[in-house]
């Protein structure tokens, strides 16, 4: 059998799209272009609208292209609304995030159990390094977030577990993996006995091997001291740092239940810079949420423009039906919402220029990624290399030059 496995979204979906090919290609299965497949599976996010339309689209073309595909349809999309997908040309399944693990374990074979498999190589679907899915759920219900109807309560891994996935993986050659969940920083609490992340951390610490960690999404309030000093001290884990603002006016983030202050969000941002001058700290913002003024705007523009991140990641708002925000007035009108949008990106490319910047002439450790002339540092930058070098090489790289991109050579 031939399969295509399409993921949009999170790293979290991309962890668990690299567990169904691991589970199909333990029985045999070849992976093909979609117009050649007999499977395409297909892992859907709903943060937004554009989302949802982009695996819609998806789907369609694969059905026209490849009439005999047999399309499943699974994540969270799928999930919030199956009706607008099971009638879709080409699909024959929909499988719900609850669901899913369960259909993970199915693709390993008639006992469902693929531990003693072989797990995927670095370089498949296209990644180097390995996102390893700790978490998922979450129990926040933010305002705009449709994610805790899709994906449920919190429910963590237990260590062991975790643990042994993070040797199976080394063993198969990664140097480098993701921690990844849905709320990523409440893991251990829904344990018995309960543990935290911090716990974790310092389990796959002891991780025997060369291969280094690095920390996925971490909202602001559980980006605890504990945490940060473990990053700074150990060695393991790379000093980087996405930690979603998603505005800056108090005003907003407390119409969006976010559970700090643009005040405690730049201390922490502060803290993390002093601690770890070189550390890549990236964040998401969402613009046009409803009732968001433009003093709102010109608030949080300029809380952007003065903190030191790395690189942002820019949400125009669309409504999510089911969320509190949808029910939200008065609305941000789109052209408005598009040139705010376009200000916020314009100064993410300012503070990206920045800190690429900071660090020329810096030497960093890294992994080469794709045909080994790009470098993927620890501090989540991307520098081109001279050709020579394999694929998930770990490197020592010297900055060289920011113009247009980051150029460096290897030390």
């Amino acid at each position: 059998m031939k399969y295509s496995i399409h993921t949009f979204g999170c790293r979290v979906n991309q962890a668990d799209s690299f567990d169904m090919e691991e589970g199909l290609r333990e029985r045999g299965a070849i992976a093909a272009p979609a117009d050649e497949a007999d499977l395409v599976v297909v892992n859907t996010c709903t943060v937004t609208g554009a989302a949802d339309q982009g695996a819609r689209n998806l789907i369609r073309r694969v059905a026209r292209r490849n009439a005999s595909a047999r399309i499943v349809v699974t994540g969270c999309y799928a999930t919030r609304e199956p009706g607008a997908l099971e009638r879709l040309p080409g699909v024959v399944r929909l499988v719900s995030n609850r669901e899913k693990d369960t259909f993970c374990r199915s693709l390993r074979g008639p006992d469902g159990d693929g531990a003693c498999g072989p797990p995927l190589e670095p370089g498949a679907m296209g990644r180097t390094a390995c996102p390893v899915r700790v978490q998922t759920g979450c129990a926040e219900h933010c305002a705009f977030c449709v994610i805790p109807s899709t994906r449920g309560p919190s429910r963590s891994r237990p260590i062991p577990g975790v643990l042994g996935d993070v040797n199976r993986l080394v063993r198969a050659g990664y140097r480098e993996l993701w921690l990844v969940g849905v709320h990523l920083g409440s893991y251990g609490r829904d344990l018995l006995p309960p543990a935290s992340l911090a716990d974790l951390l310092r389990a796959l610490d002891g991780t025997r091997g060369d291969v280094t960690f690095r920390i996925g999404s971490l909202e602001p309030m559980d980006c605890s001291p504990e945490v940060v000093a473990l990053v700074v001290q150990s060695g393991r884990f790379a000093p980087h740092f996405h930690l979603p603002l998603q505005h800056g006016s108090d005003r907003v983030l407390s119409a969006m239940r976010r559970p700090y202050s643009a005040l405690v969000y730049r201390d922490l941002v502060g803290d993390i810079r002093a601690r770890l001058p070189q550390a890549s700290i990236g964040t998401d913002v969402i613009v046009g949420f409803p009732g968001e003024s433009e003093a709102d705007a010109e608030a949080s523009d300029a809380l952007l423009a003065r903190l030191p991140l790395s690189y942002l990641h820019v949400f125009p708002y669309s409504d999510r039906p089911g969320t509190v925000a949808a029910a939200m007035t008065p609305k941000v009108a789109p052209p408005q919402i598009k040139t705010r949008a376009s200000h916020v990106r314009d100064i993410g490319m300012r503070l990206s220029a920045r800190f690429a910047s900071s660090q020329v002439g810096t030497i960093r450790q890294g992994l080469t990624l794709d045909d080994g002339t790009t470098v993927l540092t620890d501090n989540f930058l991307k520098v081109s290399i001279p050709p020579g070098l394999p694929r998930n090489t770990r490197v020592r790289v010297r900055i060289e030059s920011n113009g247009p991109a980051l150029a460096g050579r290897v030390v």
